[in-house]
Formats: C-alpha cells, sequence, structure tokens
C-alpha cells in the first residue's frame, strides 16, 4: 500500500467502525459500554481503536471529525461527494504531513524546555549532542562499547511522566546491540558501567526525529530513560 492511500484509507476505516457504534443502542448508565457489545461489536470498536490512534497526529478537534464523518457517510450511502476526490484524495497526505509538523515543533520547544531544567540537576551533564545523562547509581564494572551487545532493563516516558514502554512490566531485560538503537542510547549506555543505572533525557533529534512514533510517541518529542545496565554480552 503507498503511503498516499494509508492515511485516507485509515480515515475511512475509522468511520465506518464509528457509524457502526452510532447505530448501536446506548448502554445503561450502570452498565460500561464493552458490557453491552456482542463480540463482533467489539472487534468493531477495536478497529476504531487502532485506526483512531493512526489518526491520532492529524489533531483532529471534534468539529474536523464531524467533516470526516460526513465524506464517509454520502460515499457509504451513494449520496454525490461535495468536493472531487482526484482533487483532494492527494491532499490527505499533506495535510497529515502538515499537522504532524507543526505538532513536532510544538513537541521540541516542551522538550528543550524540560532538558534545559534537567541539565541544571545535580549530576547531569549534557553532550554536544543534546543528550542530558545523570548517573542515578554508579556501576562498578566495565563500560561498553558501541560494536558492543548489552543487556538493560529500562523504562521510557514522555516529558509529562507518560510511560510508554518498560522492560520492568514485562518481565525481561532486553538484549540489542548498541550501535543498533537511537542515537541517543548508543551514546547515552557507552558512559554506564555494568550494575549502574542512569537517567537519558533525549532530545527528538537523536531519538526518533519529526515522525515519531505514533501513537505513543509523537514527532519531535524527547523522551526520558532510565536504563540499568545489566551485562556486556560477550
Amino acid at each position: 500500500m503507498s503511503k498516499s492511500a494509508a492515511p485516507a484509507l485509515a480515515v475511512a476505516l475509522l468511520l465506518l467502525a464509528a457509524g457502526c457504534a452510532k447505530n448501536q443502542p446506548a448502554p445503561a448508565a450502570s452498565a460500561s459500554p464493552a458490557a453491552t457489545m456482542t463480540e463482533e461489536q467489539k472487534t468493531l470498536y477495536a478497529a476504531g481503536l487502532i485506526l483512531g490512534r493512526n489518526l491520532e497526529p492529524m489533531s483532529l478537534t471534534p468539529a474536523e471529525v464531524e467533516i470526516v464523518a460526513k465524506g464517509f457517510g454520502d460515499a457509504a450511502t451513494g449520496k454525490t461527494p461535495q468536493v472531487e476526490l482526484q482533487t483532494y484524495g492527494p491532499k490527505v497526505q499533506e495535510l497529515l504531513q502538515a499537522r504532524q509538523l507543526a505538532r513536532a515543533g510544538g513537541e521540541k520547544t516542551k522538550g528543550q524546555e524540560f532538558a534545559s531544567k534537567a541539565a541544571g540537576e545535580s549530576g547531569a551533564e549534557k553532550t554536544a549532542s543534546g543528550l542530558v545523562y545523570q548517573a542515578l547509581t554508579a556501576g562498578s564494572g566495565a563500560s561498553p562499547k558501541a560494536t558492543d551487545t548489552v543487556k538493560v532493563h529500562y523504562r521510557g516516558t514522555l516529558t509529562d511522566g507518560k510511560e510508554f514502554d518498560s522492560s520492568y512490566k514485562r518481565g525481561e531485560p532486553v538484549e540489542f546491540p548498541l550501535n543498533g538503537v537511537i542515537a541517543c542510547w548508543t551514546e547515552g549506555v557507552q558512559k554506564m558501567k555494568v550494575g549502574g543505572k542512569a537517567r537519558l533525557v533525549c532530545p527528538s533529534s537523536i531519538a526518533y526525529g519529526d515522525q515519531g512514533r505514533p501513537p505513543m510517541i509523537p514527532g519531535g518529542a524527547t523522551l526520558v530513560f532510565e536504563v540499568e545496565l545489566l551485562e556486556i554480552k560477550k
């Protein structure tokens, strides 16, 4: 599937799920919505969640969601389109990119403020790349090289504290080649010693850039990791 087709398809499928939900009777006040759904309805709702998360980077307002719903409804019921799809269909990707860039700019501003504050904390250092490194627990073992494979536990959050990943929650550390991850990790983990724990504040330029990793990591986001270096694999 082409990149330009994907957002348009996501819009259509999301609104299909939303339309199905609208046609269902309202749940009783004492019951959760899911409790009144059939298995098929729950599956349709799940489709809406997945596709809605794909659209989240567009930052649609409620009024804009209604406009998109109108377009879907007209197409689904065979009504005459109010705009030429050949003209405006390709513009969906353009709008998505414009919204992503605008949002990334806001995220970068927030991230710069957060990183500046973090760099001022006791024991923190800011490197030329923009990484803010702060040792939390001193290790006593060796430090890895970029070409090494390491075993770590970690927790990743956004600057507002929202967690997007955690090996601790999964109950299992991870192993990876240090030169095969985001630049922030490649640089930061090399500063650690086995048995140590550190905090890495990673600006988007050395993390996931303007694209981010939707839906959990928005474009331009500064990421915060607490990393525990358990082992350098030989």
